[in-house]
């Protein structure tokens, strides 16, 4: 793999952290650039954006022994609460910006099912990559 699908790899991963990144836009200029399959792009975008929400999923697990649910004010256990009777569906808005990162930490928090999580996690971000690259491409 050469230097620019690590680039779009670490900002994908990046991106699905709680640390800001640019993966569209790297995304979108490697795919008009046409040196690469689409179809190559958006497997290393996804799997990288994908592994960046389970360490976000992971990360919330982590929390949940330092701080279990029972610890947190009445006013934030109702919104746990809420996303817990949702469910891993929700996992699918992992893509949107702003309140995607935190739903997989707090569904790691939650200790939500991790295969399903990563399967929603993962067809939320995938088809968000494959509308971008469908735009730019």
């Amino acid at each position: 793999m050469d230097l620019s699908l690590w680039a779009l790899f670490s900002s994908a991963f990046i991106s699905s952290t709680l640390f800001p990144g640019g993966s569209e836009a790297v995304l979108a200029y490697l795919s008009s650039s046409s040196n690469y399959s689409p179809e190559l792009l958006l497997l290393v975008a996804s799997i990288g954006n994908t592994l960046g929400g389970l360490s976000s999923w992971g990360l919330g697990r982590i929390i949940a022994w330092k701080y279990p649910l029972q610890e947190l004010k009445p006013a934030h256990q109702r919104a746990f609460h809420h996303l817990q009777r949702w469910g891993t569906p929700v996992l699918f808005l992992s893509w949107l910006p702003v309140v995607g990162d935190p739903l997989c930490l707090v569904a790691g928090w939650l200790k939500m099912n991790f295969f399903l999580s990563l399967v929603f996690i993962a067809l939320g971000k995938t088809l968000r990559y494959a509308v971008i690259i469908f735009v730019s491409g």
